[in-house]
């Protein structure tokens, strides 16, 4: 079974995005896990626009990529242009990718929403590649 990673800066929006519409499409056939450069919080906005689409992440919790071993991963998504920043096992797994997605922190749910929609379509995107 594939696993993948999804990271941002402070894992509290766009990666748990990527990660609710992961476990919703098919999270009966892949690992996924989110984290952050450093934690955080999950944003009570990205809860509600997620909820919006039917997608429950209300039992996330926002965790330090550095509590987590890349090794298990065999794909790890950037969801903010962190990957610069990221240390080298984490972009040299088998599968990596930067999708440099806009924060939509501090912005109006219309954002949120335009944001989720993107992330949306980069996970239908990212499990077509993976033919899963």
């Amino acid at each position: 079974m594939k696993r993948i990673m999804f990271v941002c800066k402070h894992n509290s929006r766009r990666s748990h995005m990527a990660e609710g519409f992961t476990r919703a499409l098919k999270g009966d056939q892949l690992e996924v896990a989110s984290a952050g450069l450093e934690a955080s919080q999950v944003d009570p906005l990205t809860i509600q626009v997620m909820q919006e689409v039917g997608i429950d992440i209300s039992n996330h919790t926002s965790n330090a990529l550095d509590e987590f071993d890349p090794h298990d991963f065999d794909a790890v998504i950037s969801l903010c242009g962190c990957g610069v920043n990221l240390p080298e096992v984490w972009v040299t797994r088998p599968i990596f990718a930067d999708w440099q997605l806009e924060d939509p922190a501090g912005q109006s749910v219309d954002v949120f929403r335009h944001i989720r929609d993107q992330v949306e379509q980069h996970v239908r995107d990212l499990l077509q590649a993976l033919g899963s």
